[in-house]
């Protein structure tokens, strides 16, 4: 079978097409024929040996993942072959077949398309799990997201909306929050051409926004925090513009306001429970049709370089795929 592997850390140009052994499932394990998996910010980052999580070489990037079981471990009985699911996978995912614990595959309806699927859960499952525990969004409140028309600040922008926020869209381009403004928000700042403060100030009032929603970090999160509200949470999604900022602390007690944490990775390790009721959840609202999921470019598995190079260069709008 063909995988996209990692075998020297670097950029996305020293990532190599190979053919490699299919992978047989253990104990506790099923194997999926991969249709399509998304492809996400941290990829870009374990390429180069930055991200929390370190596999040891050679391994193949792709933290999520849509298909079809073909094979089963020992002791599964929440899967069989022939079954449609979502894998979590952390890595491995740009490659024909992927080995998955039975625990991290989440079943699909047949109505529910592969590419839908596999661009589903991490930048959903982010934003979601952000919005709800993390900051506690309640209707009526003001949400800013940052870096909006990307794959967890378009999710964040529309389950805001779906959560009854007022939302407010940040990012780079007219064509980026001309589609924020289709995915539910009701004002926009285009960052490259105003001043952050003063875009916050006049979508936001002098109030300042409730939650702030931030995947990029960098000189953007500053001015950001100076505006926010009172009592307001400030979530640390990521740092894809690049530096990881140093924010001045004492604003935080000035505002009376919140810096929280977003590492979902980790929370659905840690709490399963809770992120099966999310991702139940966001299936829900998917099937309700009150989510819409926004492909903007497919790559296929030749490609794999391009898709990842082309996620590093901040030119993805929603999600990206690899397809096999």
């Amino acid at each position: 079978m063909k995988a996209l592997l990692c075998v020297e850390h670097g950029p996305p140009e020293k990532l190599v097409v190979r053919d490699i052994d299919e992978p047989l499932p253990g104990k506790g394990e099923v194997r999926v024929k991969v249709a399509a998996a998304g492809v996400n910010f941290p990829d870009t980052l374990i390429i180069q040996n930055l991200y929390q999580f370190k596999p040891p070489l050679p391994f193949s990037p792709g933290g999520e993942a849509a298909g079809t079981v073909d094979a089963v471990g020992e002791g599964v009985t929440t899967a069989k072959v022939g079954d449609r699911v979502l894998a979590m996978t952390g890595h491995g995912a740009f490659a024909e077949k992927i080995v998955v614990d039975a625990g991290r595959v989440i079943p699909i309806p047949d109505a529910m398309p592969f590419d839908i699927a596999a661009g589903f859960t991490m930048t959903y499952g982010t934003s979601h799990h952000a919005l709800k525990q993390r900051a506690r969004l309640q209707p009526g409140e003001t949400l800013l997201v940052l870096g909006a028309a990307g794959g967890v600040g378009l999710a964040a922008v529309e389950l805001g909306r779906v959560m009854g926020a007022r939302v407010v869209a940040a990012a780079s381009s007219d064509e980026k929050l001309a589609l924020c403004r289709e995915y539910g928000a009701s004002e926009t700042i285009n960052y490259a051409a105003e001043d952050l403060r003063e875009g916050i100030k006049r979508t936001c009032g002098a109030a300042g926004p409730d939650v702030i929603y931030d995947p990029i970090g960098d000189k953007y999160a500053e001015p950001a925090f100076r505006s926010i509200g009172w009592n307001g949470r400030y979530l640390v999604v990521g740092f894809a513009a690049g530096e990881i900022p140093k924010l001045p602390l004492n604003l935080a007690l000035i505002k009376g306001a919140a810096i929280v944490g977003v590492f979902w990775g980790a929370f659905t390790m840690r709490e399963p429970k809770l992120h099966q009721a999310n991702m139940l959840e966001l299936l829900q609202w998917l099937g309700e049709g009150r989510l819409k999921p926004h492909i903007s470019k497919r790559f296929s598995l030749d490609e794999g370089v391009q898709a990842i190079r082309w996620m590093m260069d901040r030119k993805a709008m929603g999600k990206v795929l690899v397809v096999t």
